[in-house]
């Protein structure tokens, strides 16, 4: 399903964020697990909290989102500033790697088990050394010689055996000790995947093991789906990993009212020709669901919550390709100034078209067989849901493909991209 691939950053705080969720096809979470020890060794281990200040509660989340059908991913981390070997960094790694081991089988053991029943867990975030965008140290994942200024830091060295032998086996060992499954700390965008093919396949010398061996779910961050290609051909294909998930995407891309649309329709399209045999195999979690800024789903009030463009954007997605998903293979001819991919929802196809002003053209081929099923053919603006009028609309059979003209609006939706398109959905109704 749709819904399937679509996560987002965050947890539904109430009934009534759940079902703004469940309309925007929402099914899963990301959030923050402690604060375990913030103090010193001889505290209680507390993993009762999430947010950024561990200042709400996590139990309350997680039975929520169980009860609703929503899956939950927490996210291991960081380093306690009494035990950063980075003075007071809390980006830095442990000193006494014990007390990380702690706190991960803390969680892992808590929220695997009933009533909460997770499987999933994430290991750090966005671990790296020096990123091909040029910062000599990743953001969460600091070394000797970080420093604030990025002038004066320089590339921690042991970045990769550090984070392998210190954070990331010891807690997918406990991980999987639970029968739970690892999720990589989400690759930076500006890491590199050359860079990360080398971290994933970094053998430790001390502990003679690969990460790679220690990862169930690749994870990148911020990347466009024909990015991940190198990944499912190197490692899900034919394994290790069981699939790739993308555990932030969006922020600031989501200023293009395109954005969202377009990349889960190709995301969908990518998953069917790839093995999607597993729902939980593909994943991408939108950074962040609510907020103030315009571009964010939903404005999170006062006085109410109410959707903006690019959460009514994932309603009309939702609603659209609603049924169970498939690959669509035949042939498209396309007029000029029209691009569109494409794929079946139950019965119905359902193209996912961006075109230019004016009267515009598709022709399907290999449908002839389906000819007496289909009932009509409806062109739907993709970030209002609005349906185009009759008139705007027309289809005829040729020599075995079915040709749709349909009138794409001078006030294109994508009034702000170069060049402006108008960003909708073609669909082919049949009868079941």
């Amino acid at each position: 399903m749709m819904t399937d691939l679509i996560g987002t950053n965050g947890w539904a705080g109430s009934a009534a964020d759940i079902e703004m969720w469940r309309a925007m096809g929402i099914s899963w979470g990301r959030g923050s697990v402690g604060p375990g020890q913030p103090d010193g060794p001889s505290e209680t281990m507390r993993v009762d909290r999430t947010g950024v200040a561990f200042d709400s509660d996590l139990q309350s989340v997680l039975v929520r989102n169980e009860r609703n059908g929503i899956g939950s991913l927490l996210l291991l981390g960081y380093t306690p500033r009494w035990n950063a070997s980075v003075p007071g960094d809390t980006n830095s790694a442990p000193v006494d790697v014990d007390a990380w081991k702690q706190y991960v089988d803390a969680v892992v053991r808590k929220y695997s088990a009933p009533p909460y029943n997770l499987r999933y867990f994430q290991i750090w975030n966005e671990a790296a050394g020096k990123l091909s965008g040029g910062l000599p140290q990743a953001t969460f994942w600091h070394g000797p010689d970080f420093s604030q200024d990025e002038k004066r830091s320089k590339p921690y060295e042991r970045a990769m055996q550090d984070y392998v032998e210190r954070i990331h086996i010891p807690a997918a060992r406990i991980i999987r000790r639970y029968h739970a499954y690892v999720v990589y700390g989400g690759w930076p965008d500006q890491g590199g995947l050359e860079n990360f093919q080398r971290w994933l396949e970094y053998r430790s010398p001390v502990l003679n093991e690969r990460m790679l061996d220690w990862v169930d779910y690749i994870d990148t961050h911020y990347l466009a789906v024909a990015d991940l290609d190198s990944l499912y051909q190197q490692y899900v294909k034919d394994g290790p990993a069981r699939g790739i998930w993308q555990t932030e995407i969006g922020d600031e891309y989501m200023k293009d009212p395109h954005y969202l649309p377009r990349y889960f329709f190709e995301f969908a399209v990518w998953a069917l020709a790839r093995n999607w045999d597993d729902p939980n195999k593909y994943l991408s979690m939108i950074y962040h669901w609510d907020g103030y800024e315009p571009f964010r789903l939903t404005h999170r009030g006062p006085p109410a919550r109410t959707y903006n463009v690019s959460g009514r954007s994932l309603i009309v997605l939702r609603e659209t390709a609603s049924g169970r998903l498939g690959g669509f293979s035949k042939p498209l001819q396309l007029g000029t100034g029209v691009a569109a991919s494409a794929l079946l929802s139950g019965d119905d196809l359902v193209m996912q078209v961006s075109a230019s002003a004016g009267w515009q053209t598709v022709a399907i081929g290999g449908l002839g067989a389906a000819r007496s099923r289909v009932t009509r053919v409806e062109f739907i603006d993709a970030l209002t849901g609005n349906a185009s009028a009759p008139d705007d609309l027309a289809s005829s059979w040729e020599n075995g493909q079915m040709k749709v003209r349909f009138k794409v609006p001078d006030q294109v939706n994508g009034a702000g991209n170069n060049p402006p398109k108008h960003l909708a959905y073609l669909v082919v109704r049949h009868a079941a």
